[in-house]
C-alpha cells in the first residue's frame, strides 16, 4: 500500500504519538543495581527509599536520587607531630564510609 498525501499526516500522528510514549517510558523506568538504592521524591515530598530491581517513576512528578551502599575509603594524607618525649611520630590512616540507611543519607546531610 503506498503512502499518499491523505495518509501521510496519519503515518505523522502515530510516529509522534509512538514516540512519545517510548520517551515517556524512557522516562518512567529505572534498574536499580544491588548495591544502590533510589530515593524517591514526588513533587519534593520523599516518597521512600526504592530498589534494588525494577522501579517505576511518574515522569515530570518524580525524581530519583542514587545512593550507594558500598563501602568508601579515602587516604589521609601523613601527619607528623612530636610526642611529649620529644620524639617524632608519624601517622597516616584511612578512613572508612559506609550508607546504611539511605534515606537520612539524602535528607540529613547536605554533601555526603
Amino acid at each position: 500500500m503506498p503512502i499518499d498525501s491523505a495518509n501521510l499526516g496519519d503515518w505523522i500522528a502515530i510516529a509522534l504519538v509512538v514516540g512519545l510514549v517510548g520517551l515517556l517510558l524512557f522516562l518512567a523506568v529505572r534498574i536499580v543495581p544491588e548495591y544502590q538504592r533510589l530515593v524517591v521524591f514526588r513533587l519534593g515530598r520523599v516518597i521512600g527509599a526504592k530498589g534494588p530491581g525494577l522501579v517505576l517513576l511518574i515522569p515530570l512528578v518524580d525524581r530519583g536520587v542514587r545512593v550507594d551502599l558500598r563501602e568508601r575509603f579515602f587516604d589521609g594524607p601523613p601527619q607528623t607531630t612530636i610526642t611529649e618525649d620529644n620524639a617524632h611520630l608519624s601517622i597516616d590512616f584511612l578512613v572508612y564510609s559506609k550508607v546504611v540507611d539511605a534515606l537520612p543519607s539524602v535528607l540529613n546531610v547536605v554533601d555526603y
